[in-house]
């Protein structure tokens, strides 16, 4: 893939060192990988341009900001073929942070993150099930985050 795509060693460790840290200044970035902050701005504009770099995320702690529920719901569709209308819809509602399209039990799963249990029943119950498509949905509530990282990007 990344000779389809043209990177080199250097865009693949700029990418590397931005998912750890997307807050490091170009200048910064550049002294730790021994070119110039010209040259890593160049970089990260043709990541942007080719689409293998979307923007840069916070990461915030959530639980800190009084979201104390995350939650995994597996959905049944009616038909597989209303997936994308029902994505399209998933997306309107805020407390979704994620969507996937899946193979096995569930057409699709979501992740969902709610200050605290009474707005998950409202998502769940006011919003989920209004949706045209949906069977029926599954709900898993997580108790513990242990591990969110990024993918080790190599060449």
């Amino acid at each position: 893939m990344a000779a389809k795509l043209n990177l080199d060693k250097l865009d693949l460790q700029i990418i590397h060192e931005m998912m750890d840290d997307a807050g490091i200044s170009y200048a910064d970035l550049g002294k730790k990988l021994f070119v110039s902050g010209g040259t890593i701005h160049v970089r990260i504009k043709k990541l942007q341009e080719i689409g293998i770099v979307r923007g840069t995320k916070l990461n915030v702690d959530l639980k800190l900001l009084g979201y104390d529920i995350t939650a995994f719901v597996g959905i049944y569709l009616e038909k597989s073929s209303l997936y994308d209308q029902v994505a399209e819809d998933l997306r309107k509602v805020p407390e979704i942070v994620r969507i996937n399209y899946t193979t096995g039990n569930y057409s699709m799963f979501i992740e969902i993150v709610a200050r605290d249990i009474n707005q998950l029943r409202y998502v769940l119950h006011d919003q989920l099930q209004k949706i045209r498509g949906i069977e029926r949905t599954e709900t898993l509530i997580s108790l513990e985050e242990s591990l969110n990282r990024n993918v080790r990007v190599t060449g």
